[in-house]
C-alpha cells in the first residue's frame, strides 16, 4: 500500500517543557506539520509513504528532507524552489494556561510554488491513496489551485482520497475557505475533521456541542457526520472528539460514519494527561487511513484512529513515533500503562 501526502513541512521552535517562549534563551528545533506528520506515522506503521512538497534549496530545506528520509518517507517528488522554509513557534500550555502557536510562514517555498513542477500523473504512478488537509490550500491562491489539481488527478488515477478539513483561522477566513474546500470535497472519499471544522467551513453544526465547556452532543455529532457524507458523497466521515478539561487533561475519542451501512460507531474515550497535543489529530488521521486501507471495519478503524491520536499526545513533538502494534495494543484495550517486560 502506497500513500502519498501533499502539503507543507515546517521548522518548529519550542522551549523546553512548559516554559513560555523566550523565558529561557534556548529553543528546540524539529521538522513537522500536518501532511508530513501523516507520512511519517504511516511509514512507522509499515506503509510505503511519500511526501510531496516544495522546499528551498538550502541547508534548512535539505535538513527537512533528510528528517523525512530518516523515518523511511519517500521524497523523490519534492520540488526545490523558493527562498525559505516556514517556521512556527509552539508553547505548550499547562493547567488553565492554553498552548500557543505563532506562525512565521508567509512566502514560504510551498506557499510561493506554482502548479507547473507538480507532475501528478507521475507522482501517483503506483500509489493507492492520496491525503491532503485544508491547511495546504489556505496558504496561497496558487496552492488552492494546486490542491484542486491534485485531488482531481488522484481521483482520475483511481486513488482513494482523504482530506482532513483542518481549518486554521490564522491562515484564511471561513468565507474564503468554504468555496475552495467545497470544490476539493467533490473528490474526497474519506473526510476527517472535528465538529468545529464542519461548522466553521461548511456551516454544519454538531448540535449542542460546546468544546470550551467540554460538552459533546453525541446525537448532534451523528447528524453532522451524516450531513457531511450526504452533502459531498463521502464514503467515510470521521471526527476526533476532544473534551478540554484543561490544557493538561483532555478526554479524547473518535466517531465515524459509514455511508454504505448508514451506521455510526464511536470509540472508547481516553482520559489523557497531555505531554504535547500538537499532532494528535494527524496521528488520528494516520490511524484511520491505515485501518481503512487494511480492510479493518469502520467500527474498529475508529478505535485504531483514537488510539493513535491518544498515544501521539503522550510524546514530545508532532511525529507519531509508535509502531502499529503499539497502536493496535491500545485499541484492543490495553490501556493500563503498565511496564512491558
Amino acid at each position: 500500500m502506497k500513500v502519498v501526502s501533499f502539503g507543507e513541512i515546517m521548522l518548529r521552535l519550542s522551549p523546553d517543557g512548559y516554559y513560555k517562549l523566550f523565558q529561557k534563551p534556548e529553543l528546540n528545533t524539529s521538522f513537522c506539520v500536518a501532511e508530513a506528520n501523516v507520512a511519517v506515522a504511516l511509514s512507522n506503521f509499515g506503509d510505503e509513504a511519500e511526501f510531496v512538497t516544495a522546499l528551498p534549496d538550502n541547508d534548512i530545506g535539505r535538513a527537512a528532507c533528510r528528517e523525512l528520509m530518516r523515518y523511511g518517507v519517500k521524497t523523490d517528488n519534492i520540488v526545490y524552489t523558493g527562498d525559505r522554509l516556514g517556521i512556527f513557534f509552539a508553547e505548550k500550555g499547562a493547567s488553565q494556561r492554553p498552548s500557543k502557536v505563532i506562525y512565521d510562514r508567509k512566502n514560504s517555498a510551498i506557499a510561493s510554488a506554482d502548479p507547473s513542477p507538480f507532475n501528478w500523473e507521475k507522482i501517483f504512478d503506483g500509489a493507492d491513496w492520496f491525503h491532503i488537509t485544508g491547511i495546504t490550500p489556505a496558504l496561497s491562491d496558487s496552492l488552492a489551485k494546486i490542491s484542486v489539481d491534485a485531488v482531481t488527478a488522484a481521483k482520475k488515477a483511481g486513488l482513494t482520497v482523504s482530506c482532513d478539513i483542518n481549518y486554521r483561522s490564522k491562515l484564511w477566513s471561513a468565507e474564503k475557505a468554504r468555496p475552495v474546500m467545497t470544490e476539493i470535497m467533490k473528490y474526497v472519499d474519506v473526510c476527517i475533521g472535528n465538529e468545529e471544522d464542519a461548522e466553521i467551513v461548511f456551516g454544519i453544526k454538531a448540535g449542542a456541542t460546546d468544546v470550551t465547556k467540554g460538552q459533546l452532543d453525541t446525537d448532534g455529532y451523528k447528524k453532522s457526520l451524516q450531513t457531511v457524507a450526504e452533502t459531498f458523497g463521502c464514503k467515510i466521515v470521521a471526527y476526533s472528539q476532544r473534551k478540554s478539561y484543561s490544557a493538561s487533561d483532555n478526554g479524547w475519542s473518535g466517531i465515524i460514519y459509514d455511508d454504505e451501512k448508514k451506521q455510526v460507531y464511536t470509540s472508547v474515550q481516553y482520559d489523557i494527561r497531555i505531554t504535547d497535543r500538537i499532532g494528535g489529530g494527524d496521528a488520528f488521521a494516520s490511524g484511520l487511513i491505515y485501518a481503512l486501507h487494511n480492510n479493518i471495519s469502520p467500527a474498529n478503524a475508529i478505535e485504531t484512529a483514537a488510539a493513535a491520536g491518544c498515544l501521539d499526545q503522550t510524546l514530545e513533538g508532532d511525529f507519531c513515533l509508535f509502531g502499529i502494534n503499539d497502536v493496535l495494543d491500545l485499541a484492543g484495550g490495553n490501556s493500563s500503562g503498565r511496564v512491558k517486560r
